[in-house]
């Protein structure tokens, strides 16, 4: 069997127990009055877990397989794939963890998407630097103002 379908296996399994969670026990620890919400704090994952559940399926039956046949990975070519993007992003996304709370939400989901998209191959400036403000602020304001779950939009040193 391809990797990918031993990677599509253990997903389905892990899905499987997500979707057990979900469905059977996160909801038993409810107050009386969130029972009658139509959306409960287990929606999100079960959602997740049907789409899980469904995505791995199609793979480990080949559903998702076209007509022509892609090749499999070389593991002795790894240096032909776009292996240095790949740690790069990998090295980004640590960076933006740590600098999340000393630097403020808007700057460093700022500077990721900007230099995520550098390391991408983007070199449009322009459209790089209006997406990721655009896209940052639209999400800051859905998490502070909508939900109302505070989120440091601003450097700790700046006090807010």
């Amino acid at each position: 069997m391809a990797l990918d379908r031993w990677i599509a296996l253990v997903l389905l399994s892990i899905f499987i127990v997500y979707g057990y969670t979900a469905w059977f026990t996160m909801d038993g620890g409810l107050a009386p009055f969130m029972r009658r919400n139509p959306i409960w704090p287990s929606t999100f994952p079960k959602v997740l877990s049907i789409l899980g559940i469904a995505a791995s399926i199609i793979i480990l039956f080949g559903l998702e397989k076209s007509e022509e046949k892609i090749g499999e990975i070389d593991h002795r070519r790894l240096g032909d794939y776009f292996l240095g993007q790949a740690v790069l992003l990998l090295g980004l996304m640590v960076v933006y963890a740590l600098c999340l709370r000393p630097l403020g939400f808007l700057f460093s989901s700022s500077a990721f998407l900007i230099i995520g998209s550098f390391i991408l191959g983007e070199r449009k400036w322009h459209i790089m630097i209006s997406v990721a403000l655009i896209a940052t602020a639209s999400v800051w304001y859905l998490v502070q103002e909508v939900l109302g779950i505070f989120l440091r939009p601003l450097p700790m040193f700046m006090g807010v």
